[in-house]
Order: C-alpha cells, then structure tokens, then sequence
C-alpha cells in the first residue's frame, strides 16, 4: 500500500471511529439533510456538527 493509500485510509477509519459521525452518515444514507437537521439529536452546536461534517467529507 502506498503511503497517500495509508493516509486515506488512517483518514477513513479515524473519520468512522467517532460515533457522532457515525450517526451523521446514517442519517445521510436517506438523503440530504441541513445542518440543522443533522444536529437536532444532539447536545451540540451547529458549529460542531459542521466540523463533523467536514471531517466526513474530508475522508
């Protein structure tokens, strides 16, 4: 495996580990969604959530 496929995937797996982002991305699998709507089953900012988010789409 090369080293930008490691990184990759060490950016998957470590975007995946956190179960906050795991619920997002179940969440997603219906469709699109706002920020908002991501956010509301959790005791967060919308703020946070968008770095969840980013993290998500990073990976």
């Amino acid at each position: 495996m090369s080293s930008a496929e490691d990184m990759r995937l060490n950016d998957t797996l470590l975007a995946l580990a956190d179960p906050t982002r795991r619920a997002i991305l179940t969440t997603l699998v219906s469709g699109a969604a706002r920020i908002t709507d991501l956010a509301a089953p959790f005791d967060m900012s919308l703020n946070a959530v968008s770095k969840h988010i980013k993290v998500l789409e990073r990976a």
